[in-house]
């Protein structure tokens, strides 16, 4: 994209106010906010660009091209906090944003840009948030996919959808990546990295643990990458690989991306670490069952889209968390050696590349 682009052509450059993004904080989500990130780099080119974030994702932004800082404030799910908006919103009156775009539709999280004055606060109309936000965008249920909804809020308001979208993009130093495996003792030569986590138990495929025999016993390096509630996944896909595979799953979300960037690979459920390991350029298998590839694909592309192809499941997709239909074949009947054999051609065009 160039400075002639549509996001830019009303930019005025003599503002130089910050701007902040309020974002969804599930973990694929907030890679994908990188996206709102860059047009709103490509519209106000002066202005910097800041991203509330939670503990947990607050790694993410280290890697994240243009965005200056990330505020770290963590708000409880269930409950107002009144406390912790009455200090967020002391802290951003002090950092003096020009405009704040609230991304969710949840009145609680426009409460602090409201009680900040930050001048202009941009959203979609619900949840009653009248007087909270002043720059009311419409049509929302009309515009096709998640991304759409939060990247057009960073465009001018009524401006055409552009055919396509800057993609999420997060870099990782490559002497980043070589101490890392120094400090997990980990050989220099290609891995598989597998992400067997997810939100939503239907959103698991469940053989990892013999796609991970099948790696091993080719004579690949197997990684399993997650957090802490990962745990007893990767014990159970070690128990099954062998030694040639490591549990790499903690609490570090840093670790996680240092891993997928380190990967010659990914294979992952629809999850945050799919979009990791897309946005880092890693190339990357999605497992794909109750969610819309369509919909809840990166926007980076993936190696592989994998999905099943034995039958015609009147129930897929069906965006729900849990199997209430067909006894979860939509991911049952994709068979670890179908992945293992995608994993190894992926693994052979990506050699072929660079050894060209």
């Amino acid at each position: 994209m160039n400075q002639d682009s549509q996001f830019s052509g009303e930019a005025d450059r003599g503002d130089t106010r910050p701007i902040l993004i309020v974002p969804y904080m599930w973990i694929g989500d907030f890679v994908r906010n990188h996206t709102v990130v860059r047009v709103l780099n490509e519209r106000w080119p002066n202005r910097p660009v800041d991203l509330l974030t939670t503990s947990l994702c607050a790694p993410l932004v280290d890697y994240m091209p243009g965005v200056r800082a990330a505020i770290v404030w963590d708000l409880p799910r269930g409950r107002l906090a009144v406390g912790r908006q009455l200090g967020l919103a002391k802290l951003l009156r002090e950092r003096n944003y020009g405009t704040a775009l609230v991304l969710p539709r949840t009145w609680k999280a426009a409460i602090a840009p409201a009680l900040a004055g930050i001048p202009e606060r941009v959203g979609f109309v619900g949840e009653f948030r009248f007087g909270l936000l002043n720059r009311w965008r419409w049509g929302e249920k009309k515009l096709p996919r998640f991304i759409d909804k939060n990247a057009a809020l960073a465009q001018p308001d009524g401006a055409p959808l552009p055919p396509e979208w800057p993609v999420p993009q997060l870099r990782v130093q490559a002497e980043d990546i070589v101490r890392w495996r120094q400090a997990n003792g980990l050989s220099a030569g290609a891995a598989v990295a597998l992400a067997p986590g997810s939100v939503g138990v239907s959103k698991r495929w469940t053989y990892y643990p013999e796609a991970a025999r099948l790696l091993a016993e080719r004579g690949l390096e197997v990684w399993v990458v997650g957090g802490p509630g990962e745990k007893g996944l990767a014990q159970e896909i070690v128990g099954a690989g062998g030694p040639g595979v490591r549990d790499l799953t903690g609490n570090d979300l840093r670790n996680g991306v240092l891993a997928m960037a380190a990967a010659g690979v990914a294979i992952s459920n629809d999850s945050g670490l799919m979009h990791i390991a897309a946005a880092l350029g890693t190339p990357t298998m999605g497992i794909f069952g109750p969610t819309s590839p369509y919909l809840w694909a990166p926007l980076n592309g993936l190696a592989a889209t994998v999905v099943q192809d034995k039958s015609v499941l009147s129930c897929q997709p069906c965006q729900s968390t849990i199997c209430k239909m067909n006894d979860h074949r939509c991911m049952r009947d994709i068979a670890a050696s179908e992945v293992v054999e995608i994993a190894q051609r992926v693994l052979g065009e990506v050699g072929m590349r660079a050894s060209t």
